[in-house]
């Protein structure tokens, strides 16, 4: 018994455990090469400090336990975004706007759901805090396709959303009441055509105008005929512009789960032959010491979702003879080889898990 793991948490092995560090690498560095530095923030800190950092709060979904040294509450990270939002609150309130930070790193969650059932998971993003424009989305959701692109995700693809957008509606051209309009949500969310009918049949053109993204982008616009979207609907427009063909673009312009704490934009990144979300991001409010609130725009992504499902990781090794000199090993590890050198005379590549043998001067494929 004593190897069993915690429900929700796994080891990870050779080789799979060395293709995720090196996906991660080429993420990050894919990141950092707009700008972007990274952050490193603990696995756990105060519950209060970390669940006011975001608007919506953030602890929905964490471990807590008293600290045996201040006998204060810590919450071990359900999500490292509002850890970045702490830094660039406090820490480095100082620095000129806009601020941008990256991370990656592991995160607990208090449970777990049957279509997502691992509670440990690795988590790499990207933040860009104290601008809310068309033109920080678009640098954002850039990095975020420039980062699959880096992880090797074939067929990737976007999905838009405007998570306020019935908020928007219910406060100016469609009123809706408080009682309602929780409901009204729900079943927007669940494409219930039927049941927002029953609710509020003015939100029923809603339902229709989701899918691909220029169509759904019309749709939107023909149904917005007071104005009420257009900055929305614009900056939307703009995003998909610099995007141009690289991803495959959807629209899904109600759609909210996930997104509890995002204001104007959500967006959701898909990729491979599975319909598991890879990431999400969209924009939000920071709240600093004072109370004040500082716009931020960012993205994460699942890491252990970009090695596929099974996941891909290639060995490439270069088993060395027993006897073989110090000085040709460390020659071939200079052209790039993994080797593995025999310590004993009768050790064999097969044991070694080698794929390739080192005879000659020359690395030989098994």
């Amino acid at each position: 018994m004593t190897a069993l793991l915690p429900e929700g948490l796994r080891d990870r092995l050779p080789p799979f455990a060395d293709g995720a560090a090196a996906v991660e690498a080429r993420v990050l560095a894919a990141i950092h090469a707009h700008g972007y530095e990274r952050v490193d923030p603990p696995l756990a800190e105060f519950a209060e400090g970390l669940g006011s950092r975001l608007k919506a709060g953030a602890l929905h979904d964490a471990v807590r336990y008293v600290d045996p040294v201040s006998q204060r509450t810590l919450a071990i990270r359900p999500d490292l975004t509002a850890q970045a939002a702490r830094i660039a609150a406090t820490r480095m309130a100082h620095h000129p706007r806009p601020v941008r930070l990256s991370y990656a790193g592991s995160v607990l969650k208090l449970r777990a759901s049957q279509l997502s059932p691992a509670r440990e998971t690795r988590q790499i993003g990207a933040e860009l805090f104290g601008l809310d424009s068309v033109a920080a989305a678009q640098e954002v959701v850039t990095v975020a396709i420039d980062a699959l692109g880096a992880a090797a995700v074939p067929a990737p693809s976007i999905d838009f959303t405007l998570p306020d957008l019935v908020d928007a509606l219910a406060a100016g051209p469609l009123p809706v009441g408080a009682d309602v309009l929780e409901r009204l949500r729900e079943r927007l969310d669940a494409k219930d055509a039927g049941g927002v009918a029953a609710l509020a049949p003015d939100y029923l053109p809603l339902v229709e105008a989701a899918g691909p993204f220029a169509p759904a982008l019309e749709r939107l616009r023909a149904f917005d005929r007071d104005g009420t979207l257009a900055s929305r609907l614009d900056g939307l427009a703009a995003i998909a512009a610099v995007v141009g063909d690289r991803v495959t673009m959807t629209l899904d312009p109600t759609e909210r789960h996930g997104f509890e704490y995002q204001t104007w934009l959500g967006f959701s990144l898909f990729g491979g032959t599975s319909s598991a979300e890879l990431g999400r991001g969209g924009t939000y409010m920071v709240v600093h010491e004072d109370g004040a609130e500082e716009a931020a725009t960012g993205f994460s992504l699942y890491a252990d979702r970009l090695l596929g499902d099974p996941p891909v990781a290639a060995r490439r090794r270069l088993f060395l003879p027993f006897g073989t000199p110090a000085a040709q090993g460390a020659a071939m590890r200079a052209q790039g080889w993994v080797t593995v050198a025999a310590l004993e005379p009768g050790d064999t590549p097969e044991a070694q898990l080698c794929t390739h043998l080192y005879a000659e001067g020359d690395a030989r494929a098994l």
